[in-house]
């Protein structure tokens, strides 16, 4: 318990912020839902995906669904560890199976919290950590780490694997790597950082701090130190996810690429980001969504500069193979396009060139600037949850 109350101390700061921003947007949510007649809890865990991954601990896997246009959704889209997770809540409390989402998606954000800082702290120093975790608590897509969805159990598995990369910790990072590849499909870019990680390691080459505020932490080993857990790493990190799209494969007979079929159904591939390109053009037919093109292509360039600056910054290897697999897969994928930002949330590194810069203000002015935006997060998590689409 010693070992795990020192780092809990040192984290506590940012859970604490953490757990005051999502409870604004909680109560934010439950008031302008009340004022519009709907159930803040019915919108956090029966819409959308949410009733998807209910479905799946419910009935199990072989739902679909079949449009008038040809297209059909099947439940074989949607990893199983959540409703894996939500079953076994079903199965030891009298809780529902939505609320059971619930209840992981709540523990697992505040894993994710915790696993942000953890890694941020060992990079860069707990005040940069506690800036970080914020920053990532009031994006403007934050109500999602507060639904019956996979992001935040993703978020938290990845978090805890890169810091187990980061610290030399294999055997964990593996696993975790193993358990996120069977949440999401971006599940990949976890395994591609613990092999770069397992790769760079085992040539002995390992990049070094670039800036002086980069900790000079290198996940090289120690002249001596065993291979087999590295080995057995790398071995178990691709297993989650390869499992899965296999069994697919198995269940629809058509082979290591029937969860491709899958997916198409759903139309959702990756045509390097040509559907996306496509959709940002046609704002420009009119001048109103004239605006809207303006501000996506803004917000992708944003995107694109962070992940510059971080590699300018020094960021550790298996943080930029991470958050650059989780942004192409994102950016270039032909899925619903108002996902997009929900699809990136999983890619915290991008915002700590953000919070290098929170980092350095003092503590008065950077309380204010995280309060006021966490104040316009909560309003816009209210608007966006209460509207047509899905997030």
């Amino acid at each position: 318990m010693n070992d795990l109350a020192a780092p809990l101390r040192r984290a506590a700061p940012a859970l604490l912020g953490y757990a005051a921003v999502r409870a604004l947007g909680l109560v934010v949510l439950a008031v302008w839902s009340a004022a519009r007649g709907k159930s803040a809890h019915t919108l956090l865990t029966a819409r959308w995906d949410a009733l998807w991954y209910t479905r799946v601990a419910d009935l199990g896997y072989g739902y679909e669904v079949r449009l008038p246009n040809g297209d059909v959704h099947s439940n074989l889209a949607f990893f199983p560890l959540l409703p894996w997770l939500e079953r076994l809540i079903h199965a030891i409390s009298p809780l529902s199976y939505a609320d059971g989402g619930l209840v992981v998606s709540v523990l697992a954000s505040l894993a994710a919290a915790w696993g942000i800082f953890a890694v941020t702290e060992h990079v860069y120093g707990g005040r940069v950590g506690v800036c970080a975790v914020l920053l990532w608590a009031v994006l403007p897509v934050g109500i999602v780490q507060s639904m019956a969805y996979s992001e935040s159990l993703f978020t938290a598995l990845a978090a805890w694997s890169l810091y187990a990369v980061l610290t030399g910790r294999w055997v964990t990072a593996g696993t975790l790597a193993l358990l996120a590849g069977l949440t999401r499909p971006v599940g990949l870019a976890v395994v591609a950082a613990v092999w770069v990680a397992g790769i760079t390691s085992f040539t002995g080459f390992a990049p070094r701090a670039k800036a002086p505020f980069v900790r000079d932490r290198s996940t090289a080993p120690a002249p001596g130190a065993r291979i087999w857990p590295r080995a057995l790493g790398m071995v178990l990190a691709p297993l989650g996810a390869a499992g899965y799209v296999l069994w697919v494969g198995h269940r629809t007979g058509k082979g290591p690429f029937g969860y491709l079929d899958v997916q198409a159904g759903w139309r959702n591939g990756f045509d390097g980001g040509a559907a996306f390109a496509r959709f940002v053009g046609d704002k420009f037919t009119s001048f109103p969504s004239a605006l809207a093109g303006v501000g996506l292509i803004v917000g992708v360039g944003l995107v694109l500069w962070l992940y510059v600056v971080g590699v300018r910054q020094g960021q550790p290897l298996p943080l930029l193979v991470y958050t650059g697999v989780v942004t192409a897969l994102a950016l270039c994928a032909s899925s619903y396009f108002g996902s997009k930002p929900r699809l990136l949330m999983p890619a915290f590194p991008l915002l700590l060139p953000l919070a290098l810069a929170l980092a350095r203000l003092r503590t008065s002015r950077s309380a204010w600037v995280v309060g006021g935006v966490a104040v316009a997060s909560a309003v816009y998590g209210a608007f966006w949850l209460n509207g047509s689409g899905p997030p």
